[in-house]
């Protein structure tokens, strides 16, 4: 009689632990089909952070290119307008230097290079004079590099300076320095400067390096 409650015993105890454990194991599967939902979950959570945040990065980055772009484009109004200051000055100081310079009488006021006692200056090389002066070789004095030497104008042509020494006939245009074509030439013992519109008429030249 005490064996078989004994083993009723023994029975009942052992198929309450299986129970027991078959639970737990059923649980903690429960946990792990849970615990990727959550995970999910906080995932998608944190998305919008990201986003929210790279969108912030990437408006800050284009406000950064904005505000360059913007002060480029004022420095170089700025330039311009400087620019622009400076030629005008330029502008008003040749005008002021050329109109120095012109002649009330040609005739009397003007004098060529034998008058002079002969020329005496710099000599341009055959070759340089054959390439870019004498009749056939024109040009505008117009945007050359310019220059008032002992108040007389100076222009550079090809390398050369040209000092004009003779005031200009009172007959020529406001303008011609800026629209009339005009060349550079060795005639009678000295270099002259010749305005087609007046071929007659020549203004003694000096060269220079």
């Amino acid at each position: 009689m005490n064996a078989i409650k004994i083993t009723s015993t023994a029975i009942l105890s052992l198929l309450l632990g299986i129970a027991v454990t078959a639970y737990a194991q059923h649980e903690q599967q429960d946990q792990k089909q849970d615990h990727p939902e959550q995970q999910q979950s906080k995932h998608e959570q944190a998305k919008p952070q990201q986003q929210h945040g790279q969108q912030q990065q990437h408006a800050q980055q284009q406000q950064q290119q904005d505000q360059h772009k913007q002060q480029q484009h004022a420095q170089q109004q700025q330039r311009g307008n400087e620019h622009s200051q400076r030629t005008q000055e330029q502008q008003r100081v040749q005008r002021s230097a050329w109109q120095e310079h012109r002649s009330q009488r040609w005739d009397s006021d003007h004098r060529n290079w034998q008058q002079r006692g002969g020329y005496n200056g710099y000599r341009i090389p055959d070759d340089r004079y054959r390439g870019y002066f004498g009749q056939d070789h024109g040009f505008r004095i117009y945007g050359l590099p310019f220059l008032v030497v002992g108040g007389y104008p100076r222009f550079q042509y090809e390398g050369y300076w040209i000092s004009l020494v003779d005031p200009w006939p009172e007959y020529w245009g406001n303008d011609w320095y800026d629209n009339d074509d005009v060349y550079v030439t060795y005639v009678d013992n000295g270099y002259y400067l010749y305005n087609r519109r007046y071929p007659n008429v020549g203004i003694s030249v000096r060269i220079s390096m």
